[in-house]
């Protein structure tokens, strides 16, 4: 008996990665895909020499499967590493971007802090870890270990800059696992960024902070791409799956495509859109257990404003990442990469490329402003912070209605949600962003997880299928 092919829901990263590797393990795959293009968030944009990124702007290598999806892809040649003068990160204080200090000397000597919060870092080793169990914020466990000024000035930036969330809302120990996992098993933060550094170099690990970063010759939408090209037909654009149903031989899903409804049998299925999505998509198998709560994880708005200068209209070298702004400094913008400080022809000669970020949870009304207004607010922010004069030569915005989940205080109950479906509806696997980790890499490595747990299943139904053939 043939093998139904796997169905995954959803053309984004994490889904694309999923069928690319189902399919060269030779299982048949299908890939549903609601909008007319694959990629989700990731869209890179070339016009008049500068290129615009949508969403993110690099890769973190965090796991050895990053890199290999990389070369199996063929993409090998068409990766490109930042330029090793851009190591450089700025947090904004005292109106104006500081570098963050490198090393430990150079975080005792920064201006970033003050003498108080120096010394607070280094009392924490001696701070005693919470043995209460109870679920914290991000900003009570910072506070608690490293004190208030480190987290307006620094933590509150990074919540921005990952989440675009709110640190007193974001869960430690569901959006930062290893810091809880650090106190909870060195008791010292400090402490287990030492001790904790071997096991990950044992496990191929690394760091988000200290992770390689890359991204490819005409942008970040080379990857998904190359994999829908590998992917060839079993592609669907413009389908969007409307219904789920289970039977003896897996699963049936019912779809909209071109005005017309149509029905698909598949071995199993890989749900890799959104949790909103998932909520209202209607799951017969599940009954009772219900999906309506994924509906409450929030996604709040973000805005991507792409802005090209020419280079003597910046005061700033933009020598490096990208800037943080905390909300204590007043500015509307949460950050700024320099882009095209990072990687070459992201702009025309004697230009650069700002790619600066609005709304998340600090400032959700102003995502939703008109491009020009997203503009003149990202310009007034980068004349007092890196010296912009004039207006810039290029510009290009995107909203994200629903940008970013947020895994605040109380996500567990969503998590444990997803591993009842799961359980209940057995051949149906949850995987992205909603549930691994919100970053690029995070959706790539939950695209390369879930190959496993769904070959697993799929050989479980071949086996009785084998015997029965025999008899």
């Amino acid at each position: 008996m043939a093998m139904k092919p796997v169905a995954v829901i959803g053309g984004g990263i994490t889904g694309l990665a999923a069928a690319f590797y189902l399919q060269r393990k030779g299982m048949p795959v299908s890939v549903y895909e609601a909008s007319g293009r694959v990629g989700g968030v990731i869209q890179s944009v070339r016009r008049d020499g500068y290129l615009a990124e949508f969403g993110p702007n690099t890769i973190l290598e965090t796991s050895p499967k990053i890199g290999q999806l990389v070369r199996d892809a063929g993409l090998e040649g068409r990766r490109l590493n930042p330029d090793p003068r851009a190591e450089a990160r700025y947090v904004v204080r005292y109106r104006r971007p500081i570098e963050m200090p490198g090393s430990p000397l150079g975080f005792f000597t920064t201006k970033l802090f003050s003498a108080k919060a120096k010394l607070a870092v280094l009392r924490e080793p001696f701070v005693p870890r919470r043995r209460d169990g109870q679920e914290e914020s991000i900003a009570e466990f910072v506070q608690r270990r490293l004190g208030q000024e480190f987290l307006d000035q620094a933590i509150d930036a990074l919540v921005a800059g990952v989440y675009a969330g709110d640190p007193y809302k974001i869960s430690v120990q569901q959006a930062f696992p290893k810091l809880a996992q650090l106190e909870a098993r060195y008791g010292s933060l400090i402490k287990g960024q030492i001790l904790g550094g071997r096991e990950r170099r044992k496990r191929g690990e690394v760091a988000k902070d200290r992770a390689p970063k890359f991204s490819f010759d005409e942008g970040l939408q080379v990857l998904p791409e190359t994999l829908a090209e590998r992917l060839g037909d079993a592609v669907r654009l413009n389908t969007t799956v409307t219904k789920l149903k289970q039977n003896e031989a897996g699963w049936v899903l019912e779809l909209h495509s071109g005005g017309r409804e149509s029905e698909a049998q598949h071995s199993a299925v890989v749900y890799a859109g959104t949790a909103y999505r998932l909520a209202q998509l209607p799951i017969e198998a599940l009954a009772p257990v219900s999906t309506a709560a994924l509906r409450e994880i929030r996604y709040p708005p973000v805005a991507s404003v792409v802005l090209g200068f020419r280079r003597e209209d910046v005061a700033h070298p933009c020598a490096g990442f990208g800037m943080l702004i905390p909300r204590v400094e007043g500015f509307k913008l949460l950050g700024t990469i320099f882009s095209s400080s990072l990687f070459p022809n992201r702009a025309p000669a004697g230009h650069l490329t700002l790619t600066s970020y609005v709304g998340g949870e600090r400032y959700p009304e102003l995502a939703s402003l008109p491009s020009a207004e997203l503009c003149a607010l990202a310009c007034e922010d980068l004349r007092v912070l890196l010296g912009v004069r004039g207006k810039p030569v290029f510009q290009h915005t995107v909203v994200y209605p629903r940008a970013i989940p947020q895994y605040n205080v109380g996500y567990g109950k969503f998590r444990d949600l997803m591993n009842e479906i799961e359980a209940k509806a057995q051949g149906l696997f949850l995987a992205g962003h909603y549930r691994d980790g919100v970053s690029l890499s995070d959706s790539i490595v939950s695209g390369c997880n879930v190959v496993e747990r769904v070959e697993k299943h799929v050989a479980g139904l071949r086996r009785p299928a084998e015997l029965s053939t025999a008899a």
